[in-house]
């Protein structure tokens, strides 16, 4: 079957490329999105938690994992199609959503365009962005910006510390180099990196209007978070009509990492608390 989206800024229509999705579990449909530059590992952790009463939909970003690595620009809402194409393609009317950081703004896009397709959200440490959103640290992005260029182990190694919490790393070297062996199979090519980080900074930008998503949501968000921080969290939870907000005490951006049979708790205690309101 031949799949089309809008193209950008005009009537043109181009087609949708095929990514690479893992399916687990059966019930109803959960889908999840990652972050900048990551693939489906980011999940790894709970995807069995979620699996065992729902069906899981995990897939890789364009310019990620094993899906196909077009050239940019990349925008948020070219994204967002993309990951509406998972659940066309499979004839699944709605589904329950999980973003993590730009995973979130892609969760988020996708309900203001398909807001059918998506039953609930799961957004974590990320943001609505606009002209209140409180931007990435200036020592977060000067790392990011000094591992550029260099072999991929050697700039995940500089750049992935950015998203734990001070001192994880030292305390738990065995399961962050599990975590650094996880985000180079395979590695995201630098120009796909920063195809998403420009359209990732585009949305932060121009900002979406979250008052209007109907869709119940989960927004969990580290306290000590230095990728987005916290405020947009908050910002995000008193924005939307029907929010949950948690913020996780002495967690930063990887909370899924740090802590993940903490965090698969609290997604399956959402999404279960989700499922009964929503049985006849």
């Amino acid at each position: 079957m031949r799949r089309w989206r809008a193209g950008h800024g005009d009537d043109r229509r181009a087609p949708l490329i095929e990514l690479h999705v893992e399916e687990h579990g059966t019930g109803f449909p959960l889908l999840l999105i990652q972050g900048l530059g990551w693939s489906k590992w980011g999940s790894r952790a709970q995807i069995a938690d979620y699996a065992k009463r729902r069906r899981v939909l995990a897939f890789d970003n364009r310019g990620t994992g094993l899906s196909p690595k077009p050239p940019g620009p990349y925008s948020i809402e070219e994204l967002a199609d993309d990951a509406a194409s998972v659940l066309d393609d499979r004839g699944l009317a709605a589904a329950d959503v999980y973003g993590h950081s730009m995973g979130g703004f892609i969760a988020l896009t996708l309900a203001l365009r398909r807001p059918q397709l998506v039953r609930s959200l799961v957004l974590v440490g990320t943001g609505p962005g606009g002209l209140d959103h409180v931007p990435l640290p200036q020592a977060t992005l000067d790392a990011w910006l000094a591992a550029a260029g260099l072999p991929a182990e050697e700039a995940i190694r500089r750049t992935l510390p950015t998203s734990f919490t001070p001192g994880w790393v030292e305390d738990h070297p065995d399961e962050y180099e599990e975590w650094v062996v996880a985000r180079l199979d395979p590695p995201t090519p630098p120009e796909c990196w920063w195809a998403q980080f420009r359209g990732s900074r585009g949305y932060v930008e121009q900002g979406v209007p979250v008052e209007t998503i109907r869709a119940p949501a989960l927004v969990v968000h580290g306290e000590l978070d230095h990728v987005i921080p916290v405020e947009n969290g908050r910002l995000l939870a008193a924005r939307l009509p029907d929010a949950e907000l948690v913020v996780l005490p002495g967690q930063a951006h990887v909370p899924m990492l740090e802590e993940p049979r903490a965090f698969s708790a609290l997604v399956c205690g959402f999404l279960d608390r989700i499922a009964k309101s929503q049985s006849p």
